[in-house]
């Protein structure tokens, strides 16, 4: 896993970075033999405060013999839950003051390439919105991702209900008390499961993430922007999950000639390219069948209404996808606003699944 994440990240993305490593295992022999182990294989990020490498004494540990057995599990895996819950707390504890964000691994995870840059896009597309994790693989606690400011309090509720529950599940608890009521997690997967054995008592743990890619090349950028839509929402499928870097989507009940989907930037932008998909594997039919996508400029309106008053047609959608690239070449405005529109009604609903962009610098 060190190795992986140090080889997956550029010269520049290594300044930007901490890897703390927690020794859990109370075989003091064990230790001393790891630490060397490290310390001849990655000498240099040692030296450059890169790497970390932390143990804490079993004399620090509550009680973790003779503990409740809420689900009937063996004592001894109940021991084992709980002490990595414990393992845990400390670590999160001592991470707290190193950085703004933390991201959870465990120690047989591989990681996709430059997966830094990947994470700091999701950061700022979610610019200005709540959110307490962002997962980055759909494995118990690989790829999740704090804002280091709540590491106290996760380290508390850790050390709390130590011996309730395993720790991916306490993790689905703390997200929601803390009011982060959806999972946000990020497709593609920056993390993938390697080992065939899990760390309890080396049972077998085949777990894969199939939605993991170990490279990235071309992941939007997505401007902080504000959506809006006159179509119908069905649900709580609502305008922003189209353009959120989640694994989420819109759905709109079947749109008219002249319904919109409309995204105004922050600030204006110039756009490499665009890429919006409509539709899903299991609802191939909820596209937008006749649609045309328009970039704008000149902004009118106040904070809640502001749109454009003039638009530019990039081009029409095609079995419900759209795609353009070099558009600073073809625009020569800086872009404002960003619409979708319907030029054909349908009794199909609509589901954009994703709106991607990229943008230029300027």
């Amino acid at each position: 896993t060190i190795k992986s994440i140090f080889e997956q990240s550029s010269y520049e993305e290594l300044k930007e970075i901490a890897v703390v490593v927690q020794l859990a295992d109370f075989d003091s022999a064990w230790c001393e033999g790891m630490v060397q182990d490290i310390s001849q294989k990655f000498a240099h990020h040692i030296i450059a405060g890169r790497l970390i490498v932390i143990h804490v004494s079993e004399d620090y540990y509550p009680v973790l013999d003779g503990l409740k057995r809420n689900y009937n599990d063996p004592k001894d895996h109940v021991k084992f839950r709980s002490k990595q819950n414990v393992d845990y707390a400390f670590l999160l504890n001592f991470c707290a003051n190193l950085s703004d964000y933390y991201v959870m691994l465990e120690d047989d995870v591989r990681c996709s390439k430059n997966f830094l840059t990947a994470v700091k896009k999701v950061i700022t597309s979610r610019e200005g919105s709540y959110w307490v994790t962002l997962e980055f693989s759909k494995l118990g606690y690989i790829g999740k991702l704090y804002h280091s400011h709540d590491l106290p309090r996760l380290a508390h509720f850790l050390l709390m209900f130590y011996q309730e529950m395993p720790c991916d599940w306490l993790l689905i608890h703390f997200r929601g008390l803390l009011a982060q009521k959806e999972v946000m997690r990020f497709k593609p997967s920056l993390f993938q499961h390697m080992g065939y054995y899990s760390s309890y008592k080396g049972a077998e743990n085949k777990l894969k993430d199939d939605d993991f890619e170990e490279e990235l090349f071309d992941i939007p950028d997505n401007p902080p922007a504000n959506l809006h839509t006159n179509m119908n929402v069905f649900e709580n499928y609502e305008a922003s999950k189209a353009y959120s870097s989640i694994d989420e989507y819109f759905w709109g009940k079947a749109p008219s000639t002249g319904d919109f989907y409309g995204i105004v930037f922050e600030k204006p932008i110039k756009i490499s390219k665009i890429k919006v998909v409509t539709g899903t594997e299991d609802r191939q039919n909820d596209i937008l069948h006749h649609g045309a996508l328009e970039v704008g400029e000149k902004i009118v309106g106040s904070k809640n209404g502001r749109q454009c008053t003039t638009y530019l047609r990039l081009g029409e959608f095609k079995n419900g996808n759209f795609e353009i690239t070099d558009v600073e070449h073809k625009v020569l405005f800086d872009i404002n606003c960003m619409r979708i529109l319907v030029t054909k009604s349908q009794k199909e609903w609509l589901i954009i699944r994703s709106i991607s962009v990229w943008t230029s610098q300027t």
